[in-house]
């Protein structure tokens, strides 16, 4: 009897094509038809969760805009004014936005597309303490969890994970350096769009923040260097992963979660999507860390999760073809000659 991945297989080859014509659509194909084990394919109630929250570092000027930016913008996509919006609008994809832990006062919001889930508002100053405490971290990523599992019983299986937050570009550089042993260096790029003399600075308080810190505890790091919208999204992309969900990976944050949430369960790799290569320079080289191979590189590097709302329609087809392409059996159509 075949294994499943031997009659996906064939599925795919005895389409009217010749033999891998139709490129990373087959092998997209074929990763949905196992994380979902079936022949036939579906994708339900797509989602794409934006977790929001600012960061105390960001009190060191390594980044370009005032930390207000994170609450404006987080004003921006319930109006739905951002490129996030307008991007799901065009693909009928659900969109959820996370209070993580935002300065911001979002009280007296009741929109159904809004989630309260603040922790506390913003994080402390990692260049001089912690960023959060282990019970801040815990309650982060249990949250995280919660909302995935909330999205997943109203039918979604399909989900992808975006942020916003000032100065997160320094925490997850921060992060990718302590996890990969790459140098601080290769992991810090220009975020918002940093001078070189604004560039500089970062690097100079990045590298100061983690001269003495000698943990390899991946709960302590996080609790140290992460956010709160990035600590939510490694939860929530544990909790998609383990309930088989199809999970699309935005940019360089959203890699960074993937990350941290790597090393605690390393069996999500085979449920996740990336979307595209970011222009922010570390992008590449944790990619290249992970052995990932991104779907697009469209030169992007807002975030928001824009690069999974523009990668979903690529999904859609690599389960049409598979589901609907007629076979050279039922088309009547003779096969390569032997």
């Amino acid at each position: 009897m075949q294994s499943l991945s031997e009659q996906i297989d064939n599925k795919i080859n005895q389409k009217t094509k010749p033999l891998g014509a139709l490129g990373k659509l087959e092998k997209w194909a074929k990763k949905i038809a196992l994380i979902q084990n079936t022949l036939e394919l579906r994708l339900t109630n797509p989602h794409i969760v934006i977790f929001a929250g600012d960061h105390g570092v960001s009190e060191e000027r390594v980044s370009a805009y005032p930390s207000e930016v994170t609450t404006q913008m987080v004003h921006n996509f319930l109006a739905g004014g951002a490129a996030i919006n307008v991007f799901c609008r065009q693909q009928n994809i659900e969109l959820k936005i996370v209070d993580a832990g935002t300065k911001g006062d979002f009280s007296n919001v009741n929109q159904a597309n809004f989630i309260q889930a603040k922790i506390a508002k913003g994080t402390k100053n990692f260049a001089k303490e912690a960023a959060m405490n282990p019970q801040q971290m815990e309650e982060a990523l249990r949250r995280g969890k919660e909302i995935v599992d909330e999205v997943y019983q109203q039918g979604c299986n399909v989900i992808g994970f975006g942020e916003m937050g000032i100065g997160n570009t320094s925490s997850a550089s921060v992060l990718m350096h302590l996890l990969t042993a790459l140098p601080l260096t290769t992991c810090v790029g220009r975020g918002t769009g940093l001078d070189d003399a604004q560039l500089l600075r970062k690097i100079y308080v990045l590298e100061k923040a983690t001269l003495d810190f000698e943990s390899n505890n991946i709960k302590e790091i996080l609790a140290h260097f992460g956010g709160f919208e990035i600590a939510m999204m490694v939860g929530a992309i544990l909790a998609a992963s383990q309930l088989k969900m199809i999970v699309l990976i935005d940019g360089f944050i959203s890699s960074a979660a993937y990350l941290v949430a790597q090393e605690m369960y390393s069996n999500i790799k085979n449920n996740c999507f990336f979307s595209h290569l970011s222009e922010e320079s570390g992008h590449f080289y944790l990619l290249e860390h992970l052995d990932i191979e991104p779907m697009l590189h469209l030169d992007l590097r807002l975030g928001e999760g824009t690069g999974c709302a523009l990668a979903y329609p690529l999904l859609q087809n690599a389960v049409i073809f598979f589901n609907e392409m007629a076979s050279f059996e039922s088309a009547g159509v003779s096969q390569k000659s032997t």
